[in-house]
């Protein structure tokens, strides 16, 4: 049985999400609390993979980095 790679999707967990946006576990948390300054509506959610753990789709995090990309370049 072949499996599309592309189909499947890919778990970021709180380390690795850090890393790839360059920010704090604090900045994470704060961007999802609508009660926080800092909340960003368009910040990706995190799933639930188990009771003690959640993780971060790829797919999403990349398409919030492209547009946070693309809303810098139109602030001209």
């Amino acid at each position: 049985m072949t499996i599309n790679r592309q189909s499947l999707h890919e778990i970021l967990r709180i380390r690795a999400l850090k890393q790839k946006l360059s920010i704090s576990e604090s900045s994470i948390y704060n961007k999802l609390n609508p009660k926080s300054r800092y909340f960003d509506k368009t910040f990706p959610r995190p799933i639930r993979l188990s009771p003690g753990c959640v993780g971060w789709v790829l797919s999403e995090v990349e398409a919030y980095i492209e547009a946070r990309i693309a809303a810098s370049r139109n602030d001209d």
